[in-house]
C-alpha cells in the first residue's frame, strides 16, 4: 500500500510559452501582476514585461538567494502599493522562493516561469533565511497555480547556473528513492529524471543552446520537483540547507558539490535504490556515477571553492546533526563530519562494498573500433551488439567459468552440425530469438497471412509434386485432406505460386533425421493453380520433440522445459512480385500450443483439421476416417 498526492499545478511546457503568460493571467481572475526577477534576468523580464501589457503592475529585481526574510519584507511592501493581485516570478530557485514567501503571507495566485532546473516550482516547501539561520516549512499554500515551462527562456542560462540547477534536480530525484515516503510513482518520475538529466547535462557542455538538451533538462526539472514535492528528503538536503542558510554557500553549487558524498554516505542503507540509480546512470556504483558525471562539468567539485573555510567543517556537522530526520543509514555527528572532509577536499568516494568494476571505458574502447566500418549497417550492428554484450556480461556477473561453459556449449553446437542438422537455428529457436526476427521482419504487413519460424529442418529444392499427390505414400497416420488457396491481399488468387510443405512422420522425425530415409519424405514441392488453390493429401501431424540428443537440448533438460513442438505444417508460398511467406499451420485443440518449446505458435495460425467421415474427395473411402483442412493464404505484394 502507499498513498500519493499530486500536486494541483496547471502546466504548460513548449518553446515560446512567454507569449501565454497574459492568458494565464486572465485565467486566474487577476488584473495586477507584480514581475519577481533579478538583475541577471533583465533582458527576459523585460520580454516578460512587454508580453503582459497593462497586466503589469510592478516588477521586483531584488530576489536573493535562500529566501531572506528582510528581502520577502520589501517585497510584501511592493504588494500593497500598487494593489497586486497576482505574483509572477521568472528565475529560479529564489525568485521561486520568494513568490512562495509571498504566497505564505498574503494567499495571492503564483505563476512560475522557470529560467533553471531548481524543481522548487513543483514543491510545497519553502525554505527561508533569518539571522543566520534557514528553516523550511511544507505547506500547500505555496504551491503555484500555473507553472508556464518555456524552454527557450533557458537557452541563454550560463552553463554553470544550467549544470549546477541540473545537479540540483538530480539530488530531489536521487534522495526521493530512499525517501521513507518512496512509492512506486514518485519512484518511476525519479528514475526518468535522473536517465534524461544524465544524458542531457555532459549535452549542454558539448552546446548550451541544443535545444533538444534544454527540454530534457527542463521535463527532468519538473519531474524531479513533483519527487521533492511528494515525499520527504534526506541527509543531502539537511546539509546543504545548512551549509546554504548557516554559511553562507551558494545554493544550487552546493548541492552539486555535496550530492556524491551523501549517496556515499547513505549507500549501506539504502542498497535497492542505489542499484535502481546506477542502473539509471548506466553505471557501475551510485555515488561514484554522479561524481563522475559531475566530474566531466565545469562546475566547482569541492566545498574549499565554494568558499567554506576548513574550521567550519566541524561546525557545520555540529549543526547538521543536532536534530533527528528520516534518513537511511543512522546520522551521527562523525559520520557527518567525514562526509563533509570529503566534499570539502573533494576527492572521490569510495564505491559501495561489492560495487562490480567499472568498465565503461573499455566497451567505449570495443564500441570505437568498429566506427570506420563503411558498411553503416554493419557498423550498427557490430557496435549495439557489443553494447549488449558487454551489459549482460556486467549485469549478470559472469564468471570465468561460466563464459567458458558457454565456449564449449557453441563449439559443441558448431561440432554437431552439417547439411542435415542445424543446432545453432534450433538454439535461436528455442531462446525465442528466431520468432523475434520473424516478428519483426514479416509481421509489419497485418492483412496478410502471419508468419512463423522456418525451424531447423527446411530443405531447399524439393521435388515438385503434382496437385492431389499423397505425401504420406502409406505412411502410418490419419489422412488428412488439405485444400489451400492462396490470394494477395485484395482477396484476388495468386496463380503459379510455389509452395512448399514438410512435416514430420506421425514419430516426430523429419525425412532429414532417417538414415534409411530414400528421398524426400512428407516434403514436397507444387504450383498454385489458375484459381489459386493446391489439394494434396498427407497426415495429421503429431507433436514432437526438437532434436534433444546435442547441447541446446541440454540446456532444456537443465533448465526444466520440455523439448516438444506443437503439431504443424510448415509452409513456404512463394511467387515473383510478392513478398515470401513461411509459415505453419497449428492443430487446433493440439498439445503444447501454450508451451511450444520454439515459441512459434501464433493464434491466427491455429486452424481446425476437421473430422470427416464418409467418402474423401478422390473418392476412397477409408474404414477410420480422415480429416480437413481448408485454409486461404494471403500474401503481400513484393516491397
Amino acid at each position: 500500500m502507499f498513498s500519493y498526492t499530486a500536486n494541483p499545478a496547471r502546466v504548460v511546457f513548449d518553446g515560446g510559452t512567454v507569449a501565454a503568460l497574459p492568458n494565464e493571467v486572465r485565467r486566474l481572475g487577476a488584473k495586477a501582476v507584480l514581475l519577481l526577477g533579478s538583475p541577471a534576468l533583465k533582458e527576459p523580464a523585460d520580454r516578460v514585461a512587454e508580453a503582459l501589457g497593462s497586466l503589469l503592475a510592478a516588477r521586483f529585481d531584488d530576489a536573493a538567494e535562500h529566501t531572506p526574510v528582510e528581502v520577502t519584507e520589501r517585497a510584501l511592501e511592493v504588494v500593497a502599493r500598487h494593489g497586486v493581485d497576482c505574483v509572477l516570478a521568472l528565475g529560479g530557485g529564489s525568485t521561486t522562493g520568494l513568490a512562495k514567501a509571498l504566497a505564505l503571507r498574503t494567499d495571492l495566485p503564483q505563476i512560475i516561469a522557470p529560467t533553471t532546473y531548481a524543481g522548487s516550482e513543483m514543491t510545497p516547501v519553502l525554505g527561508e533565511t533569518a539571522e543566520g539561520h534557514k528553516s523550511t516549512q511544507t505547506t500547500p499554500k505555496v504551491l503555484p497555480e500555473v507553472v508556464v515551462y518555456d524552454v527557450d527562456l533557458t537557452l541563454g542560462l550560463p552553463v554553470e547556473i544550467s549544470l549546477t540547477s541540473g545537479v540540483n534536480a538530480l539530488a530531489h530525484a536521487v534522495e526521493a528513492l530512499y525517501s521513507p515516503d518512496a512509492n512506486p510513482i514518485v519512484d518511476r518520475f525519479a528514475l526518468d529524471a535522473i536517465r534524461l538529466l544524465a544524458a542531457a547535462l555532459p549535452g549542454l557542455v558539448a552546446d548550451p543552446h541544443d535545444v533538444a538538451a534544454r527540454s530534457d533538462a527542463l521535463q527532468a526539472a519538473w519531474l524531479a520537483g513533483l519527487c521533492l514535492g511528494s515525499v520527504g528528503m534526506g541527509l543531502h538536503h539537511k546539509l546543504c540547507h545548512t551549509l546554504g542558510g548557516s554559511f553562507g554557500l551558494p545554493h544550487a553549487q552546493t548541492h552539486t558539490v555535496v550530492l556524491p558524498y551523501a549517496m556515499a554516505y547513505n549507500a549501506s542503507g539504502a542498497p535497492e535504490a542505489m542499484r535502481r540509480i546506477a542502473e539509471a546512470l548506466g553505471a557501475p556504483d551510485a555515488a561514484t556515477g554522479v561524481y563522475d558525471l559531475i566530474a566531466g562539468l565545469p562546475v566547482p567539485h569541492s566545498l574549499a571553492e565554494l568558499g567554506l573555510a576548513g574550521s567550519d567543517v566541524a561546525k557545520a556537522a555540529e549543526i547538521a546533526s543536532a536534530k533527528p530526520y528520516p534518513n537511511p543509514r543512522e546520522l551521527t555527528r562523525d559520520g557527518i563530519e567525514s562526509l563533509l572532509r570529503q566534499a570539502y577536499a573533494g576527492t572521490r568516494p569510495a564505491p559501495a562494498v561489492g560495487t562490480k568494476p567499472d568498465l565503461r571505458a573499455l566497451t567505449a574502447d570495443v564500441v570505437a573500433s568498429f566506427a570506420t566500418a563503411t558498411d553503416s549497417r554493419l557498423r550498427e550492428l557490430l557496435q549495439d551488439l557489443v553494447r549488449t554484450l558487454h551489459a549482460y556480461v556486467v549485469r549478470t556477473d559472469l564468471t570465468q567459468e561460466e563464459w567458458e561453459h558457454a565456449i564449449g556449449f557453441l563449439t559443441r553446437a558448431g561440432h554437431i552440425t552439417d547439411d542435415k542438422r542445424q543446432e545453432f537455428i534450433l538454439l535461436s529457436d528455442t531462446l525465442g530469438v528466431s520468432s523475434v526476427v520473424d516478428v519483426l521482419t514479416n509481421s509489419r504487413t497485418p492483412d496478410t497471412t502471419p508468419s512463423a519460424v522456418l525451424g531447423p529442418f527446411y530443405v531447399q529444392g524439393p521435388p515438385e509434386t503434382a496437385q492431389g499427390a499423397d505425401l504420406a505414400d502409406g505412411l502410418p497416420g490419419t489422412p488428412l485432406w488439405t485444400d489451400i488457396t492462396v490470394t494477395d491481399i485484395d482477396g484476388a488468387p495468386v496463380a503459379d505460386a510455389i509452395v512448399d510443405v514438410w512435416q514430420s512422420n506421425e514419430d516426430g522425425f523429419y525425412d532429414v533425421q532417417l538414415p534409411d530415409a530414400d528421398g524426400p519424405v512428407l516434403r514436397a514441392r507444387f504450383r498454385t493453380d489458375p484459381q489459386g488453390r493446391l489439394r494434396f493429401w498427407t497426415i495429421v501431424p503429431s507433436p514432437y520433440p526438437v532434436p534433444a540428443d546435442g547441447p541446446v537440448g541440454q540446456m532444456l533438460d537443465a533448465t526444466g522445459r520440455h523439448a516438444f513442438r506443437a503439431p504443424h505444417l510448415h509452409f513456404m508460398i512463394a511467387r515473383p512480385g510478392y513478398r515470401t511467406l513461411v509459415t505453419q499451420l497449428f492443430v487446433n485443440g493440439g498439445d503444447y500450443l501454450d508451451s511450444d518449446t520454439v515459441f512459434g505458435v501464433k493464434p491466427g495460425l491455429v486452424v481446425d483439421f476437421t473430422a470427416q467421415s464418409g467418402p474423401a474427395p478422390d473418392g476412397r473411402e477409408l474404414e477410420h476416417g480422415w480429416r480437413r483442412l481448408d485454409f486461404t493464404f494471403r500474401i503481400s505484394p513484393a516491397r
